[in-house]
């Protein structure tokens, strides 16, 4: 009898699919620091651990393409494991001009055309689904399941919002997962969480192509799950520069049968691993234009954010050629690049054909030829979907870009929209600066003419963009990939002093402060965004920013603390730049100059004695230094410092 119960039980725990059965696969990075166990049971799992510290446990994956729903009994086939082990050169380096791309890979393949890749990088974690339903036709994705389950209660930073039509501009929130509760709003991504042994982790996904982007919704057990907009199937223009979706499919995305979706991943380390993090790069996809040496990053001297507002002139200024060509003038005397003409120049903003009658794009393009300045033209995405006749139309007038703006949704449709668009424009020889967008997630890499993307809260929110909140984004926004944030500011004000108007704007933060955001923050088009009158009169600060490189070959982070201060150098060719930021605390830091390699000239501009009081107040230094020197940065409140080494 008791043999006969016992053989019972057996064969009831294999019926059941219980732990006894479950297979499990372990994955380590290359150094052994990190390390993934992927269980696969009743479910698909992974847990995550940096040393002997857990960082997620036990989270499921699932997938369900049309009926098929895998993730449930997922019955496994076969495991593969291989090496990644190669240099990425982006076409527009961020960070650095090469970066290296190191992990090890274990793919599992399931029964019914699905498999799981997994990596294992010293910095962090990986993981995609592979669909194989056959080489022709389209499959329906009703819904992948993301899902990260923490070990205790983090603390998460993220950027909430009540759906999903958003401009990603929110402000950080900064709240314990124990706090955070299933009825709270979603966010989207990157998030960062700390541990309470103080590791970091920044989520996000890469090479998003023909799919949604993610947004994740809170748990009542210290962790997240995903959430996705559906795939429009019909929409209507709303307005001049919005939509409304009139049907749904029942499903995230109607796509090919045979692909790989986006990956999702997770950096892991200190502060310092993710600020320095390229793994949006890496993930992202190989280059797909053959011929790049037309696509030129630089600086843009914006006219929006100052209002067309110049003195000391004989016309009236406005949105008119003569402000144009003066801000041309402008650009061309400090090397700027282009200039941007924003929303105005022409007569209404469903028509890019027809400008207003004080403006002549054609006289533009060839005055700042002249000057080689180039022209780059604000349009609304509804527009160019409306018209996308006018990308070779300006392209062949000589308009070197274009910035598109008010997306506000990333579902299937939308991000298909900015691809068609950027393969458009790369046809024509065209750069692209997407606003009211999403976060990057690879297509930059791909389709390198798309030049930076906005989707932060920048200097265009006024008073409402203060340092308390920007300098997180080293460690969140900008650590994957590029951001217009549009700095720049020349009439600085603490917070509680920032009066600005539309004709006299300011921005938070020390003059030091704003000249800091050149190095410290990454974009392949970075903005001047105050007044060329502004500039002109602060020639020395003007020199400095004008002269911040916007691709870097290397970079190096010398301090850094997420939400507390942030100090990097970075080197383009022969000089090194270092750039320094601070929130509302005061900081006093030491850094040393050993990475120069050889002695140099050092020029910077730190905050003045008054300037936690009044914010322009600052003092600009020179001194020789050696790779033995050591600096004492002091940064007051708000506060930063820059300078460069040649």
């Amino acid at each position: 009898m008791k043999r006969f119960l016992l053989l019972t039980l057996a064969l009831m725990s294999l019926a059941s699919g219980s732990f006894a059965a479950d297979k499990k696969e372990t994955l380590t990075s290359p150094s052994g620091n990190i390390k993934l166990e992927v269980t696969v049971g009743e479910r698909l799992t992974y847990s995550a651990f940096l040393g002997e510290e857990q960082i997620f446990r036990d989270c499921p994956v699932s997938l369900q393409v049309g009926k098929d729903v895998f993730g449930t009994n997922p019955k496994l086939s076969g495991t593969k494991r291989s090496k990644v082990d190669e240099v990425v050169k982006p076409v527009v380096p961020m960070k650095y001009a090469e970066v290296g791309n190191k992990a090890n890979q274990l793919t599992l393949l399931f029964r019914g055309g699905i498999s799981v890749d997994f990596r294992a990088y010293d910095n962090g974690i990986a993981y995609r689904f592979v669909i194989n339903k056959g080489k022709a036709g389209q499959v329906d994705v009703v819904d992948e399941g993301v899902t990260l389950n923490l070990p205790e209660a983090f603390t998460a930073h993220v950027s909430k919002t009540k759906g999903f039509k958003t401009s990603y501009e929110n402000p950080y929130t900064h709240v314990s997962t124990a706090d955070y509760n299933a009825g709270d709003e979603m966010t989207y991504l990157p998030i960062l969480l700390e541990s309470p042994k103080g590791t970091m982790v920044l989520f996000s996904e890469s090479d998003v192509r023909d799919y949604p982007h993610l947004f994740l919704k809170p748990t009542d057990g210290n962790g997240f799950t995903s959430v996705f907009p559906k795939s429009p199937e019909t929409w209507e223009p709303r307005g001049d520069r919005s939509w409304t979706i009139t049907k749904e499919r029942d499903c995230i995305a109607r796509t090919d049968a045979q692909r790989t979706l986006p990956w999702r991943f997770a950096v892991i380390g200190t502060d310092k691993t993710i600020a320095e993090n390229q793994m949006e790069v890496v993930l992202g996809g190989k280059c797909e234009l053959d011929d790049t040496s037309w696509i030129k990053p630089g600086k843009v001297n914006w006219d929006w954010w100052n209002h067309w507002t110049v003195w000391g002139v004989d016309f009236e200024t406005g949105i008119n050629n003569d402000t144009y060509k003066y801000i041309i003038d402008c650009a061309s005397k400090y090397g700027v690049e282009y200039i941007l003409l924003d929303e105005g120049w022409n007569k209404r903003v469903q028509d890019p054909f027809t400008t207003r009658d004080e403006i002549d794009v054609k006289e533009l393009v060839e005055y700042g030829r002249q000057k080689n300045v180039g022209i780059v033209l604000w349009l609304s995405w509804l527009t160019v979907e409306q018209h996308m006749d006018l990308i070779p139309f300006y392209a062949k007038m000589g308009v070197k870009g274009l910035k598109i703006d008010f997306m506000d949704h990333s579902d299937q449709w939308m991000v298909n929209f900015y691809e068609r668009v950027v393969r458009e424009c790369a046809k024509n020889k065209l750069l692209v600066d997407y606003h009211g967008s999403f976060k990057p997630s690879g297509m930059e890499q791909r389709l390198p003419n798309l030049i930076s993307y906005e989707g932060v809260r920048g200097l265009e929110q006024g008073g409402g963009c203060k340092p308390e909140n920007s300098i997180w984004l080293p460690f969140m926004r900008n650590a994957v990939g590029p951001m217009d944030f549009t700095p720049g500011a020349m009439h600085n004000a603490q917070p509680e002093d920032n009066r600005g108007s539309g004709s006299l704007p300011m921005g938070s933060g020390t003059r030091a402060y704003q000249m800091a955001l050149y190095v410290c923050f990454e974009s392949g088009v970075q903005m001047l965004a105050d007044s060329p009158s502004r500039y002109l009169r602060e020639d020395e600060c003007t020199r400095f920013i004008a002269s911040v490189p916007t691709t870097w070959d290397e970079t190096r982070v010398l301090s850094a603390k997420a939400g507390d201060h942030y100090v990097v150098a970075k080197r383009k060719e022969g000089k090194w730049f270092i750039g320094a930021m601070t929130g509302e605390k005061a900081q006093d830091i030491e850094i040393s100059l050993d990475f120069i390699g050889k002695n140099g000239h050092l020029t910077y501009f730190q905050d003045g004695r008054n300037a936690h009081r009044i914010a322009v107040d600052y003092k600009k230094g020179e001194q020789d230094v050696t790779p033995q020197t050591k600096l004492r940065l002091h940064l007051v409140r708000n506060g930063g410092w820059a300078g460069v080494v040649e």
